[in-house]
């Protein structure tokens, strides 16, 4: 199956919760998806305004043929700095995760192991105006092993049972 192909079966588990963008997407990315999340919290009635939490999630996704290690820099930091860029921290952020889901033909055991040490993380005022944390997800469509950082473990879980791999 071709990583492009993964990728459109894999968008609809997306869909209920995310806003997915086919078209107009940053380069080097073949779709984007967004997750926003508004929560108010009160004391009895609605003028005992305690807090606004904000939750946000950036997902970009790429079906490069090989990855490389240059490639998957690059790949790295594109979302990451486009990730950031629509981030507005203020005191009621909680945080707003940017995520990359790598689908391709083959990589190497190198990259596995950049892969699961990749780490990159943001607070805004110390933490006080919330964080982002980086999700790196990569499937090797040609054996179906799916590699993940710390963070990115719940996107494979996702791949892996809309793909039906065990």
């Amino acid at each position: 199956m071709e990583p492009s192909q993964v990728i459109k079966k894999l968008l609809p588990a997306f869909q209920q919760y995310y806003t997915i963008k086919e078209n107009d997407v940053t380069p080097p990315f073949c779709a984007e998806a967004e997750f926003r999340s508004h929560n108010e919290q009160y004391f009895l009635v609605r003028s005992a305004h305690i807090a606004d939490i904000d939750s946000n999630e950036f997902v970009y996704f790429a079906d490069p043929e090989e990855l490389t290690a240059e490639k998957l820099q690059e790949l790295i930091d594109t979302a990451w700095k486009t990730g950031l860029a629509k981030v507005h921290p203020h005191e009621g952020h909680r945080n707003s995760d940017i995520s990359l889901l790598i689908f391709t033909k083959s990589l190497s055991e190198e990259i596995a192991k950049i892969i699961k040490t990749t780490k990159l993380y943001k607070s805004y005022k110390f933490s006080f105006h919330g964080w982002s944390h980086f999700k790196l997800t990569v499937c090797n469509v040609s054996d179906m092993c799916i590699y993940s950082n710390r963070h990115g473990k719940d996107f494979a879980k996702l791949i892996k049972g809309n793909l039906k791999i065990y």
